[in-house]
C-alpha cells in the first residue's frame, strides 16, 4: 500500500471511529439522578447508590450513564430539571420526595424511584406499597412514625430538661405529622415544646438566639432536607451553645452531632440502586412493591458528649449502633 492511500485511511478510520464510540456510549441505559438539594451535603447518598447499581451488575461509565442534578433547595426549578431529563432521555429516575412529586406531574411513562422519609401513600407517590401501580416505586423509611422513641432517648440522656425546642421545616407534610407527634409525646411526659419553623440558613441562626434566651434544654431536629442539607452548621450551633441535640440520621452525629435515631438513608440509595438495576433489566415499577426501610440507628458522638459535660448511662451506651470518639 502506498504511504499516500494509507494516510487517508488512517484519516478516514479516525473520522469514523469517535462516531462509533458515540454510538456506543448512547446506547448506554441512562439514569437520571434528581434532588431538590444541593449536591455537595449528600455525596454519600450516590456512592451508596452506585453501591446498589454494582451489586445488580451495573457500573456507571461501564454499561450505565448516570445525568445528576440539584435544585438546591429551589423548589420552583424542578419542573425544569424533570422536563431536561425526560428530554434526555433517561430509562430510569430516581429522586427524593419533592423531586419525585415533580417528576410523577411531568410523565406517566419514565420508570421513576424515590427515596423519602414520609409516607409515598399519603404524599400521593403510589396508591399502595404492595401494589404501587403507574410509573412509581421506591423506597420509604418513615421518619416521622420514629417520634416518640426520638423523644424517649432525648429524654434518657437529659432526663432534667423541661423545655424541648423543635427545629423544623413545615412545609413539609412529614414535618407536620412529626411534629404532631412529637407535640404529644411531650405533653404526654409534662415537657414544654417549642416547635421552631425554619426555612433558611438566617432563621437557623435566628432560632438558635432565641433558644439560649428562653433557656432550651435540649433539642429536638426533625427529620427532611432542609434540616440534613444544613447538618453542619446545626451540629456546629448546638454545640457552640451547649445545647444536647438528637438529630434523625447518622449524618448529622458523622459531622459532630450528639446523637441520632433513625433510619439509615445511605442503606435506603443502596436498595434503591438494586431496584433501579432491575427495571433497567426489564421489571416494571407498578410490580415492585415499596421497600420499607429496615436499618434503624442510634449513634452516640463520645467527643460531643464530653464537651457538653454529659454523662452518658450505661442502658444508653448499651442501646447505641454505633459509637463515634
Amino acid at each position: 500500500m502506498r504511504r499516500r492511500e494509507f494516510i487517508t485511511l488512517l484519516g478516514g478510520t479516525a473520522a469514523v471511529w469517535p462516531i462509533a464510540v458515540r454510538a456506543q456510549q448512547s446506547a448506554m441505559p441512562v439514569i437520571g439522578f434528581l434532588r431538590s438539594t444541593p449536591a455537595g451535603p449528600f455525596a454519600h447518598l450516590m456512592v451508596a447508590f452506585r453501591q446498589g447499581l454494582s451489586e445488580a451488575g451495573y457500573v456507571e461509565g461501564k454499561n450505565v450513564t448516570i445525568e445528576q442534578r440539584y435544585a438546591d433547595n429551589q423548589i420552583d426549578r424542578l419542573p425544569a430539571l424533570v422536563d431536561e431529563l425526560v428530554r434526555r432521555p433517561v430509562n430510569v429516575m430516581v429522586a427524593n420526595v419533592l423531586a419525585a412529586l415533580a417528576a410523577k406531574n411531568a410523565t406517566t411513562t419514565v420508570p421513576i424511584l424515590f427515596v423519602t422519609g414520609s409516607d409515598p401513600v399519603k404524599d400521593g407517590l403510589v396508591a399502595s406499597l404492595n401494589r404501587p401501580g403507574g410509573n412509581v416505586t421506591g423506597v420509604s423509611f418513615v421518619s416521622g412514625a420514629l417520634a416518640t422513641k426520638r423523644l424517649e432517648i432525648l429524654r434518657q440522656l437529659v432526663p432534667n430538661a423541661r423545655t424541648i425546642a423543635m427545629l423544623v421545616q413545615l412545609d413539609a407534610l412529614e414535618s407536620v405529622l412529626e411534629q404532631r407527634e412529637v407535640q404529644a409525646a411531650a405533653q404526654a411526659s409534662g415537657q414544654q415544646l417549642i416547635v421552631f419553623d425554619v426555612n433558611s440558613a438566617a432563621d437557623i441562626e435566628a432560632v438558635f438566639v432565641t433558644m439560649t434566651a428562653r433557656g432550651v434544654d435540649a433539642l429536638y431536629v426533625g427529620t427532611g432536607p432542609f434540616t440534613t442539607s444544613h447538618r453542619e452548621r446545626l451540629a456546629a450551633l448546638a454545640a457552640r451553645n451547649a445545647i444536647p441535640a438528637l438529630y434523625p440520621l447518622r449524618e448529622f452525629v458523622a459531622v459532630g452531632g450528639l446523637m441520632s435515631y433513625g433510619a439509615s438513608i445511605t442503606d435506603a440509595y443502596r436498595q434503591v440502586g438494586i431496584y433501579a438495576a432491575r427495571i433497567l433489566k426489564g421489571e416494571k415499577p407498578a410490580d415492585l412493591p415499596v421497600i420499607q426501610a429496615a436499618k434503624f440507628d442510634f449513634v452516640l458522638n463520645l467527643k460531643a458528649a464530653k464537651a457538653l459535660n454529659l454523662a452518658l448511662p450505661d442502658r444508653i451506651l448499651a442501646l447505641a449502633d454505633e459509637v463515634i470518639e
